[in-house]
């Protein structure tokens, strides 16, 4: 399965809706990654490709989403996007976590394994 593009909508109506509660309660059944992302940034996309490996690796127990913060830029403000590529690490129970920065295969693995589906039975 492919990354999935996500809208501020598609945030609110998927992961989680920041209008209704103003505390952290996942949608999803499935742990999940948002790469905040921009076209014109090299770093961002140094970790597309990467992130496009491990959406078919972990097909069926994560679910890997992109937003755009040059078209959705309320989701970005909500966030306090600074700079980008910016990782939000959404496991399926507990409160996610924020990482900055372009990140390794083997390191986004190691999150993925250890914060994302250890929790989740995975």
């Amino acid at each position: 399965m492919a990354t999935v593009k996500l809208t501020t909508q598609g945030f609110k109506d998927d992961i989680f809706n920041y209008e209704t509660s103003a505390d952290w309660s996942y949608k999803g059944t499935l742990p999940a990654i948002i790469d905040f992302y921009a076209d014109w940034c090299g770093p961002c996309k140094m970790v597309a490709p990467i992130l496009e490996e491990l959406s078919n690796e972990y097909e069926g127990r994560l679910v890997i989403y992109k937003v755009d913060t040059e078209t959705e830029e309320e989701l970005s403000a909500v966030f306090g996007i600074q700079s980008i590529p910016s990782l939000l690490f959404i496991p399926a129970e507990g409160e996610p976590m924020m990482q900055p920065g372009a990140l390794p295969k083997h390191v986004f693995k190691k999150v993925i394994e250890e914060k994302l589906l250890a929790t989740a039975g995975g």
